[in-house]
């Protein structure tokens, strides 16, 4: 469960959704009681007469379905002393109800990938499992009953408010989110938008029950919802299910109350200033603008695409290109009333933040007197319909993604905002430029009094029903084959070759719904000798690929990837480059051409590693004091065997800030001299393709790029290291961190492992229903995020087990005896036969689920070439795991995991907390431990 404020460095909420086009239809042989509304691209709307309005999506290409149910309720609608009660609410419903009394349970027996979302104008809930009829019947009844039937009970409530609060303070550690949420203050007097939707701590810590309850009767109601299901179904099956299930549901007799504020015209710029310790400085500027329905919303999208897309972005060329940031960004809310656009940058603090902010200010004050050029509106409509298109082709997306089109007026809004798009021109562009684009609608600085102010009025949301009266939308996109996901039958339609260069192919062809495709490049080089003391260069060299070759640009190479809608990332490590691909069955032969130039062509520009160089310091910069980062590097480095100059050695931030510093073009061209080359290379495609030119033009690109040097693995070695326990302190940080494990001799063919592979699962994984969730989070209402990790090598004995937590310093105590409690409790009593038998359902149903992802399976397939593996390894595995006994899984346990060898690792401000002091010496803030 989480809270929707979560965003990428340059992203508009928009391009998060998942839109799509497909639905089948059905003779009308209505069930009793609902009507038919209306249907576009492939979604029908049904509405039942309780209210409760379905939206129904078929899609045979994957063997899975999504439910996901949205509420017309979010922090908007919260009154006085109310703040995060809808997001506290979202928390409560997974408590369960009389019929459901463990849904975290039921949700990890179902192998069901669900989640809980609050924001402004909503809340949603949904579940992604294996398409069966059972699983379908069992979503469906699990959330008509708690619709209406959830506990939202003061014992739960003792415990749950804690960890929202948790979330709550997780938020405060981050510099961003903070800044963010103090500008959205300024710029908001009135309206719930200028709110965190996450609630104040005073709200969270002191809401009555009898006030949660009361809202809870109000909002979640059928008459409030929109149930969306998506994905491999019989529509008429599932209409009846959904009658069956909700459809009992009375219409209740309450009138639900509109929200009505209306922020007044904002009548100067302001400003406001945030003093916390950090390691990074940032400036950001927010615009009031119209709301998500509105037609000024699409060309103001644009144009923050236009500001913000890299590398031709005026605020990405004005302040990263002339290294005055590290960084920038661009969001639009995409609202139900008049939104808010707001642009940042980041940048290291020896930099000067007063030239930063003029060049950014003056950036955004020009967009409204200089026009854009033709070339640079359609590079920004095409980037924008590209992540449209690639998303809306996914229909488990669309299941969760359409609540945000539901929440500010009508799921149709989301193929009526492509259509804008499609329409924007550079005269659209200017109007909302010269409109919302001015200093006096703006939040960022100092209030200035004028005579004459210049005064921006929003427009009032459209009349939404007059808006889209008669919208038909496109021709729906093609339907994809029903596809089993079973490794027999992903191993009976996979081809593989083997090029006698050494480059290996994987080739699975199938059809998708909107023809989309998926593939996985991995190119392997050298070994432990050669790539001795290369610090970050390796890295450098694999991040330079995509900035620029002999033949194209970087501008050349996005605008190309754009026009072939895919979506193309490369990155890489010390001894390999990988390259995942998504994209179109028509656009793939084109895309393999420019990924070719990209590997086989690189420029490697100074401009580009000088402008990588300070994004890569700023980032290690802002993790200097963040609990988080901390706990992780130091665990990593005490729990890692390898010295300095090892490729595979843990560096501490001053060396890798050290490394960084250093690199050099000349050592980043002569190590891809040196390395790059596709004789060790492995490369998976998955969906809709023509596999004999795709072949052929695969061994053509690659087939004959020999490496330069021997490539030999990386032995993975275990070494148990040192026990330890150590606290770290980290000032100013309402939030702590907690790491506890070790490494273990263990390879993923031992016998032990599925046993160990299950206990894990059952300690530490699952959806907040495993034992360390069940009592840290759930029980003792400690931490937020709480869980178990266990890995092992395919190739050598070298695995690693590890626990961690989020949580209030203050609580650092009772956290570290509750988890020691819990491994004991494991080690000492083992685990149930009802335990292990729910386990073995949800943990096998979520490999299914995984296998029917794409993008996961040509990963797969890659990683199989290199491992000489098939998918009947898995197959075998699954049926190891199915005959696991709790005795086999406690004997394994009690073999591997050992509390008096553990290293455990806590960052957090403890010394403000002197009566819950950790155990373990308290170490100074971000202090590495020395090879």
């Amino acid at each position: 469960m989480n809270v929707r404020f979560s965003f990428s460095k340059k992203a508009t909420l928009t391009s998060f959704l998942a839109i799509i086009a497909l639905a089948g239809s059905f003779a009308q042989n209505l069930p009793k009681g609902i009507t038919k509304v209306t249907s576009v691209e492939g979604i029908t709307e049904y509405k039942l007469e309780n209210g409760l309005r379905v939206l129904l999506f078929p899609d045979p290409s994957k063997p899975t379905i999504t439910v996901n149910i949205t509420y017309l309720v979010g922090s908007r609608h919260e009154g006085y002393g109310e703040a995060g009660m809808a997001h506290l609410l979202e928390h409560m419903v997974f408590k369960g109800t009389p019929k459901h009394p463990n849904i975290m349970q039921e949700l990890t027996e179902h192998g069901a990938r669900p989640n809980g979302t609050t924001w402004y104008d909503r809340t949603n809930y949904y579940e992604t499992f294996s398409a069966t009829e059972n699983n379908l019947k069992w979503a469906l009844d699990l959330e008509a009953d708690r619709m209406i039937n959830s506990y939202i009970a003061k014992k739960d409530l003792e415990s749950e408010f804690s960890v929202v609060r948790n979330e709550f303070e997780a938020g405060e550690n981050s510099p961003f989110r903070v800044l963010m949420q103090r500008v959205a203050d300024m710029a908001y007097s009135w309206h719930n938008y200028g709110k965190s939707t996450i609630g104040n701590r005073s709200d969270i810590e002191r809401v009555p029950i009898e006030n949660l309850q009361a809202f809870y009767k109000k909002y979640y109601q059928p008459d409030n919802a929109v149930l969306m299901v998506a994905g491999q179904i019989d529509e008429a099956k599932t209409l009846g299910l959904v009658s069956q299930y909700f459809g009992v549901i009375p219409k209740p007799e309450r009138v639900l109350p509109q929200t009505y504020t209306t922020e007044p015209i904002q009548d100067g710029e302001r400003f406001v200033e945030v003093k916390r310790v950090g390691d990074v400085q940032m400036v950001m500027a927010a615009y009031h603008i119209a709301p998500g329905a509105h037609s000024d919303y699409a060309p103001t999208e644009v144009l923050a695409e236009l500001l913000t897309a890299e590398p031709y972005g005026k605020l990405y060329k004005n302040l990263v290109g002339t290294q005055k940031a590290s960084s920038q960004f661009g969001l639009s809310f995409q609202l139900y009333d008049p939104g808010y656009a707001l642009f940042g940058v980041e940048l290291l603090k020896e930099k000067s933040l007063d030239e930063a902010k003029n060049a950014f200010l003056a950036t955004l004050d020009s967009v409204a007197n200089a026009t854009p050029s033709a070339e640079d509106i359609e590079r920004a409509k095409t980037t924008i319909l590209k992540n449209w298109d690639l998303q809306f082709r996914n229909a488990e997306r669309v299941g969760t993604g359409i609540s945000e089109f539901i929440a500010f007026g009508d799921w149709r809004l989301a193929f009526l905002y492509r259509d804008q798009i499609r329409k924007v021109t550079a005269d659209d562009v200017m109007r909302v430029a010269k409109t919302y684009f001015k200093p006096s609608n703006r939040t960022v600085g100092v209030f200035i009094p004028e005579a004459s102010p210049s005064r921006t009025e929003v427009p009032a949301r459209p009349d939404i029903a007059a808006l889209l009266k008669d919208y038909k939308g496109e021709a729906q996109v093609s339907q994809g084959e029903a596809f089993d996901p079973s490794p027999a039958n992903i191993e009976k339609r996979t081809t593989k070759v083997s090029n006698p260069g050494g480059l290996e192919l994987a080739l699975l062809p199938k059809k998708t719904m909107g023809n989309v495709v998926s593939a996985q490049m991995t190119f392997r080089f050298g070994d432990e000798q050669s790539l001795q003391n290369k610090g970050a260069i390796p890295s450098f060299t694999a991040d330079l690929l995509n900035k620029g070759t002999t033949s194209r640009t970087r501008q050349q190479i996005k605008d190309e990837l754009d026009k072939l809608k895919a979506a193309v990332s490369v990155g890489g490590g010390a001894n390999q480059v990988v390259v995942s691909i998504e994209t179109v069955k028509e656009s793939l032969p084109g895309v393999i051409k420019v990924v070719a130039d990209i590997l086989k062509n690189p420029s490697f520009e100074e401009s580009e590693l000088e402008k990588l160089r300070q994004e890569q310091i700023a980032g290690i910069e802002s993790q200097r004091g963040e609990p988080q980062a901390i706990a992780v590097t130091e665990f990593r480095r005490k729990t890692s065997p390898y010295k300095k100059g090892d490729p595979r050695y843990v560096g501490s931030f001053d060396e890798d800030l050290e490394d960084v510093k250093k690199v050099t073009v000349a050592e980043v061209k002569q190590f891809y001299k040196d390395f790059y080359g596709a004789s060790n290379a492995t490369i998976a495609i998955v969906g809709d393709f023509d596999k004999e030119p795709v072949e052929k033009l695969l061994t053509d690109a690659f087939g004959n790029w020999k490496s330069p040097k021997t490539f030999k693995r990386l032995v993975s070695r275990f070494e148990a290291p040192k026990a330890s326990n150590e606290s770290i302190e980290t000032p100013d940080k309402a939030n702590a961190m907690f790491m506890a494990g070790l490494p273990i001799a263990i390879q993923d063919n031992d016998p032990d492992y599925p046993a160990m592979v299950l206990g894990n699962f059952i300690l530490g994984g699952g959806v907040l229903n495993s034992r360390l969730a069940s009592r840290i989070r759930v029980k003792d209402g400690l931490s937020y995020g709480v869980g178990s990790q266990f890995s092992a090598s395919p190739l050598d004995k070298s695995g690693n087990f590890l626990a961690y937590a989020i949580y209030a310093p203050q609580n650092v105590t009772k956290l570290e005896q509750a988890f020691k409690e819990e491994i004991e409790r494991a080690l000492k009593g083992g685990f149930t036969e009802e335990e292990v038998s729910s386990a073995k359902t949800g943990y096998l149903q979520s490999r299914q689920v995984s296998r029917a992802q794409d993008n996961a399976l040509s990963n797969t397939l890659s990683n199989n070439l290199y491992l000489k593996r098939t998918l009947a390894w898995d197959e075998d595995f699954e049926k190891k795991v199915q005959a696991l006994t709790p005795a086999q899984i406690k004997a394994a346990v009690n073999k591997f995991i050992d509390l008096n060898k553990m290293v455990i690792v806590k960052a957090g401000e403890f010394s403000k907390s002197p009566s819950a002091a950790p155990a373990g010496s308290p170490a100074a803030v971000g202090s590495q431990e020395k090879n």
